[in-house]
Formats: C-alpha cells, structure tokens, sequence
C-alpha cells in the first residue's frame, strides 16, 4: 500500500495523573513522527478535567519527560481545564437537538443496573430510563447524557488495526458532562480534537471501544470524525502488561538509571515499528521512513538487555553533546565535579565500552575524580604486598620523568618496567589498579594512567608504597 503523504495533525493528550509513563511516551513519539514525516502539526494537550487526580506536579512531569525526549510540540499545550465554557456550550446545543438529555438516575439505581447485568453474564450498560422522561424529579441534579442511536453501526478503518465495526445496540447512552458541570472523557475529546483540527488520533489500543461512542458525537454535531490509529500495549520482559513491578516504568526513571534521549527515542520508536531489520535509527531516519500503517498490532515486549545495547551504542556513537549533558547532569547527582578529572570526552572515549548506563560510567569513574578513603580488602590484600613494592617504585620513578603523557609513552614505560625487572605484566599491572582505583578493576592500565594524569598518579602511587612499607613493618 502506498504511503499516505498528507500532512498529519496530530496531538498526545495525556491525563496529570501521575508521570509520564513509557507507554505515553512511545504514543507521543509515534504521534510526533507522524506529524514531522508529512509536514504536519504536533499539538500537546493536557487533559486535566479529572480535578481529583490532576496535579500541577504531574503536568510538570508530564512537560519534563516530553522535553528529555525532545518531543518538541508545535502547539500547546493546552489545558482542557480552560475550556469549560466550550464544552457547556456544545452540551446546550445538543440537548437543544435533541441529541443528549438529563438523567436523573441515582447511583443506587445505577449499581443494581450493573449487577443484575453481571448476574445475567451481560455487558453492564444504561437502560435508557431517562432518555424520553416526561417529568423531572425535583432536588436532583442530573448528568448529561448522549442520545446513542439505537440503530445501524458504526464503522471505521483503523491505521493501524484496519477495519472495525460496531453495533449501536451494544452502546449505551454515555454521560458527556457530570453533574458538578465538568465533562466527562469521551465528550471533552471529541470537541478538543474538532477544534484544533486533528486529523488523525492515535492512542493505546486500550481506546478502542471509547470510538465508536466518539464517532457517534462527532456525527451528531454534523461533522466528520478524524482517523483513528490504536497502538497496542507494551508488555514487559516477562510477558505481563508493562507495570510498576517491571521496575522504571516512568521516562524520567529511565534518564536517572542512565539511559539517554537517543537511546529511548530508537528503541520506543521499534517497539512496534520497523523498518526491514535496520535497529539503529537517528531521529532524521525515523522521520524519513515513520508510517503509522507500519505499526504492528500486536503488543511488543519490553527488552531491557536489547535496550541496554543501544543506550550503549549511542554512548559511544551517539551525539556528543547529548551524552556530555547527561554525563554532566549523572556528575552533579553523583556528588562529583568535572573539573577534579579528565575531561568528559576523553573519559566517554575509554570507559563507553566497558559500560551500557550512564550511572555505571559515572560509579566506575568515581576515581579519577575524588579520592578514596581506604582499599578494598581483598583487592589490597592480594596485590599491595612486599613484592609489589619494587616494581611499582621502579614505574613511579619512569613516569615522573615522562616528557608527555600520552597512552603510548605510558603504555611503554610500564613495558620498560616489566623488561627492567623480568616480570610478568600481572605483577605490575594488578598492583598498579588497585593503587590508582582502589580496587582491581579499571581500563587498559595505560588509559587508566592517561586519564588519572600525572600529579595523581604519582600520589597514588605513593600511598601505595607507603601501604606496602607499613604493612612489611607489621610483618616484621
């Protein structure tokens, strides 16, 4: 099927309810996209009606998530809490139609309904006991509810799930506006959307059944529904729906275990989408080759270890401007300070590859940019021993007089060191890691001592020397 080039305009609308989670933000990637591939509009709409669980603290959470993905909207956002006045506009014109009416039922009336359908095994949904009611009761104050045609269907292509047909028969009639005067879901959306001209909505699949009535609406008001795309669920490595117990379900989590923006951004955009076997993709290319048509309808799982691979290519392949921002940001929350160590690139350049976060180049960086209390046991027990003493005194001494600190001239000093004294390059090289790190792990022992630089190493290597004296002394 040919490519659908019109321009797209689109909008992700989540609730401040809580964070952005990674389902919201794969929806607004795949909306984002959309819109960039063809010309169009992203709009971002907070909808805040639910005055309850809406939160000033989510929507800036919702607003920072979208910023760290860098899911740049071209209007907005708006606030359905701002447009009360529109939505008890079109509910007068409706019930001056004929086309919603009050409903005076009780919530008691209400529940037995719901019971007795649970009861029969049935779909749990209104009667229609108010829908031509004569007379109204007095002292209640009714909701608003939409007059569902009774007959027919309602039909429609889904983008990503094709076709989808719903009997009138099996919906009910809907409240649009509660009895306090705010709207209700399925009412507020169909008006935002007219009214900023989205064309195409896409949403979690667990949206569809909320289309039908939605189409229902629009006709209502004698205007044309847009496209709908639903997108399924995203499920987590195990198989279940993707929840709190996965772990970091929130975008923002994600940026505080490490990941980067680049890193999220390809792997969301291929939960669910392909394009042939390509899995890294720029931004550029998505926007290039992103099809909402392309969307598989069937729930993806969430792959932490293929995710962990690309936030690691990106470590090392990635922007460099993004990764020294999230380096500098894991730095400040680390406690730690750039400017006290190497600098940032050169330290991306040695440690990318031994790491797939960014809290573990940090961690295992700590080193080179603070000092550290004590040893560890082990580590110090088995390699800053006597015999380690005269050949790290022999290097200390070759890499004080060192011209230039450069990887070559470093590496060939400890060589000269191994030839010198007719050693294994373990006796020298273990010894080394654990006075430089404090423990036995580091990189390549010459890109260690580059990016430790000289006036550290040489003190380092000192305090070894003296751990060793001292602990000859106890020996004696």
């Amino acid at each position: 099927m040919a490519r659908d080039t019109r321009p797209i305009r689109t909008r992700f609308a989540p609730s401040p309810t809580g964070f952005l989670h990674i389902g919201g933000a794969r929806t607004a990637l795949f909306c984002w996209l959309a819109a960039r591939a063809t010309g169009g509009q992203f709009v971002l709409r907070i909808e805040d009606t639910d005055r309850q669980r809406s939160t000033a603290e989510s929507v800036q959470a919702i607003l920072d998530g979208m910023a760290w993905l860098g899911l740049d909207a071209d209007e907005g956002p708006f606030y359905q809490s701002e447009r009360m006045d529109r939505y008890r506009e079109v509910v007068d014109r409706l019930l001056d139609n004929g086309q919603a009416y009050r409903c005076y039922c009780s919530k008691e009336r209400l529940e037995k309904l719901r019971e007795q359908a649970m009861d029969a095994g049935e779909k749990p949904r209104y009667d229609g006991h108010c829908r031509n009611l004569e007379q109204a009761p007095e002292g209640v104050e009714p909701v608003i509810r939409f007059r569902n045609p009774l007959e027919g269907s309602v039909a429609f292509d889904d983008r990503v799930r094709g076709r989808i047909e719903v009997s009138n028969a099996e919906l009910d009639d809907l409240v649009i506006m509660r009895a306090d005067g705010s709207p209700t879901y399925n009412f507020a959306v169909v008006i935002d959307d007219l009214d900023m001209n989205i064309n195409l909505v896409i949403r979690g699949d667990d949206h569809i059944n909320n289309t039908p009535r939605q189409i229902n609406i629009y006709r209502a008001l004698d205007v044309e529904p847009p496209e709908f795309g639903h997108v399924p669920m995203i499920l987590g490595d195990d198989g279940a729906r993707l929840s709190k117990r996965h772990g970091a379900v929130s975008v923002m989590s994600y940026r505080e275990q490490g990941y980067l923006p680049d890193a999220m951004i390809n792997y969301l955009a291929r939960l669910g989408w392909s394009h042939g076997d390509q899995e890294i993709f720029s931004r550029e290319e998505l926007i290039e080759l992103f099809d909402i048509a392309d969307v598989n309808h069937k729930a993806s799982r969430f792959d932490t270890a293929k995710l962990n691979w690309l936030n690691q290519h990106y470590l090392r392949e990635g922007n460099h401007d993004e990764v020294h921002s999230e380096l500098v940001w894991h730095f400040q929350h680390a406690g730690l300070h750039t400017e006290n160590g190497p600098s940032l690139a050169d330290l991306v350049a040695v440690q990318a590859e031994r790491v797939e976060t960014l809290v573990e180049l940090v961690e295992r960086s700590r080193p080179f940019y603070e000092d550290f209390s004590e040893y560890e046991h082990t580590a110090a027990k088995k390699h800053l021993r006597p015999v380690a003493g005269e050949p790290l005194e022999n290097l200390r001494n070759r890499l004080a007089g060192l011209a230039h600190w450069r990887v070559d001239d470093l590496q060939a000093a400890v060589q000269a060191t191994v030839d010198e004294l007719e050693i294994g390059f373990g006796k020298i090289g273990m010894p080394l890691r654990v006075a430089l790190m404090g423990h036995g792990e580091s990189p390549a022992i010459d890109k260690t001592l580059w990016l430790m630089g000289r006036e550290r190493t040489l003190a380092r290597i000192d305090r070894a020397l003296a751990h060793i004296a001292d602990r000859a002394a106890a020996q004696d």
